[in-house]
């Protein structure tokens, strides 16, 4: 005989694959540019600067759904940019909107990292490993921050800020896929480097896979 729990855990085993099979995937390729060596600084350093350009090396491409709603990220985990060897780990991290980020220090040295992007305009001092709390920042508006050490001039790295929680990261073949989108028309945004974001339209269908290149 079912019973009334019975009937509850069915229907939400039901709702959620109904839900599930609602979502709609965004899968593809974008053809990334060829590794840029480091004209200006030192290959060990993950960001090369090309003029004006700044891009991640080796290149990645960053997708992302742009026209859903926004939606601020207060309860998103806490991301990390590390200074470890004179360096940014990662030297590109992408967040959604709201997500506080901290910059510890894991050099036997002091750094002072800064950001004059419009995006985001912030100076942490000079702040030695051992220094707690960690310094961090909270990043509130969409946009590209470019970091820098006021002590160790080679160091860059870039934070990709999104208001959508909708973004990943290619693979280094530029493959990628978007899951749990929600199905309506939207803009759908590849990010290659600080000088180029390739666009395509899309209209997603719910439980629909759809394939979408940027050749």
């Amino acid at each position: 005989m079912i019973g009334w729990r019975d009937v509850l855990y069915l229907s939400g085993l039901l709702g959620s694959a109904s839900a599930a099979f609602a979502q709609a995937t965004l899968e593809g390729r974008v053809e990334l540019p060829k590794s840029r060596g480091a004209p200006v600084i030192n290959q060990r350093y993950s960001i090369v600067s090309k003029g004006a350009t700044l891009a991640p090396d080796p290149p990645v491409a960053i997708l992302y759904l742009e026209g859903t709603p926004t939606k601020v990220a207060p309860s998103a985990p806490v991301q990390q940019m590390v200074q470890k060897d004179l360096a940014f780990q990662p030297g590109l991290l992408v967040v959604q909107v709201g997500t506080k980020v901290e910059f510890p220090n894991q050099d036997d040295t002091y750094h002072n990292i800064f950001s004059y992007s419009a995006a985001k305009r912030f100076d942490l001092g000079r702040y030695r490993p051992d220094e707690r709390p960690i310094p961090s920042q909270v990043f509130d508006a969409p946009g590209l921050v470019t970091l820098r050490c006021d002590i160790h001039e080679h160091m860059r790295a870039l934070i990709l800020v999104l208001a959508t929680p909708h973004f990943v990261k290619t693979a280094p073949d530029g493959s990628y896929r978007l899951r749990g989108l929600p199905a309506g028309a939207y803009t759908l945004r590849a990010w290659i480097d600080s000088k180029t974001t390739l666009e395509k339209r899309v209209e997603l269908k719910s439980g629909q896979t759809l394939q979408v290149n940027f050749p």
